[in-house]
């Protein structure tokens, strides 16, 4: 089968394709590794809601691939930046989704993404502004007996001083929760917003911080995201976490060798990228069950090139490249997204991502894909 591509000079090209779907597998109850595929949204393509108004979602088609993440074993974080939360998906939005996922999915493993996003960062003048948002959305999302991501909060990178401001914030919320947390550790490549969070802009001052913000929490801290795409700085932080405390990698770029682990350790995920890479993700961890070293990175590494180009800078357009894969395969029957942002990658883009995915199996119905590829490029003038 071959389609024709443009490069990156836009001449065109034929391309064969040569991938075989990976194949299906379910993880189990108890799996090597705990996954959670951080999952987008399907929006709805005939509203009359302008890009940039208030966000119109097709709920029945956004449940139905939750439906299948769980089917696939893997756990859903829920309402996170993959979700294209505070860039298109705004609080009241986010708590309907966590809404309908709990009454979906009710025994599904599902982390919620709790933030301070309804509090615009310029009305934020205090921390007690910052902690009554967070606090707003704890008790919202408990109220359903919904567990909790603690996300970044923007508002918080913006009014806070010090690195004691931090543990003063984070330990008000963290009280108020009555399950063990996941904290993120979101990064600026994801979110400008969120420069020098923690209190500082170098590294090893603010994982003293985070540290210390675990360790004075111990008890209401499950794990830890860490979203900074460098494998060694999370390494770093997974070597010194107190005994029971995870490492959920964030790290869309060496999630291979994070997930795998050294002789010291290992990271669980929590991972956007496994939102498109969910059949490998869980095919994966099922050789590793096995003690398949081999062929858990046999799967995986060959998808870390196409992780790399749909997380490329701007990084925060990654949900781009997400979306457009659930399109080419058959997720949804068109690619409209939140806040217009298919339109946030070109062209070139779009045809590496889709010879990518074809290369590592993760076009599950090749012609379709083609179909649907063809007529992209069509509205391209192709």
């Amino acid at each position: 089968m071959k389609i024709a591509l443009p490069d990156t000079q836009g001449r065109m090209a034929d391309y064969t394709l040569t991938g075989t779907p990976i194949a299906q597998a379910v993880l189990p109850v108890n799996p090597a590794r705990i996954v959670y595929s951080a999952a987008h949204v399907v929006a709805d393509p005939f509203t009359t809601n302008d890009p940039s108004g208030r966000a119109a979602v097709d709920w029945e088609k956004t449940m139905e691939f939750r439906r299948y993440l769980a089917g696939l074993g893997l756990g859903i974080a829920e309402a996170m930046d993959t979700a294209q939360r505070g860039m298109g998906l705004d609080w009241p939005g986010a708590l309907e989704l966590i809404q309908r996922t709990k009454a979906e999915l009710p025994d599904a493993l599902v982390g919620n993404g709790c933030g301070t996003d309804h509090l615009d960062p310029a009305d934020a003048r205090t921390l007690d502004d910052v902690i009554r948002a967070y606090l707003e959305q704890v008790e919202a999302i408990q109220a359903i007996g919904g567990r909790i991501v603690l996300m970044a909060s923007r508002a918080l990178a913006r009014v806070a001083t010090s690195p004691e401001d931090y543990l003063h914030v984070y330990a008000q919320v963290l009280s108020a929760c009555d399950q063990p947390v996941i904290l993120h550790w979101l990064g600026e490549m994801f979110d400008p917003a969120l420069a020098g969070y923690w209190g500082d802009s170098d590294f090893d001052a603010t994982l003293e911080t985070v540290l210390a913000v675990i360790e004075q929490n111990l008890s209401k801290v499950d794990g830890i995201k860490m979203s900074l795409l460098d494998k060694d700085k999370e390494i770093t932080l997974r070597r010194r976490l107190p005994a029971g405390v995870k490492m959920y990698t964030g790290d869309d770029f060496n999630y291979p060798e994070l997930i795998e682990g050294d002789d010291q350790g290992f990271s669980h995920a929590l991972l956007g990228i496994f939102d498109p890479l969910a059949p490998a993700a869980a095919y994966a961890v099922n050789r590793l069950a096995e003690g398949d070293k081999v062929g858990f990175r046999a799967t995986l590494d060959p998808t870390v090139p196409l992780a790399r180009t749909i997380f490329r800078a701007p990084t925060q357009y990654y949900k781009t490249g997400v979306v457009f894969l659930a399109w080419l395969n058959g997720f949804q029957d068109h690619f409209i997204m939140l806040n217009g942002h298919q339109a946030m990658r070109p062209l070139p883009y779009f045809a590496q991502v889709f010879r990518q995915s074809d290369a590592c199996g993760l076009l599950r119905d090749p012609e379709l894909a083609v179909r649907r590829m063809k007529s992209l490029l069509a509205v391209y003038g192709v």
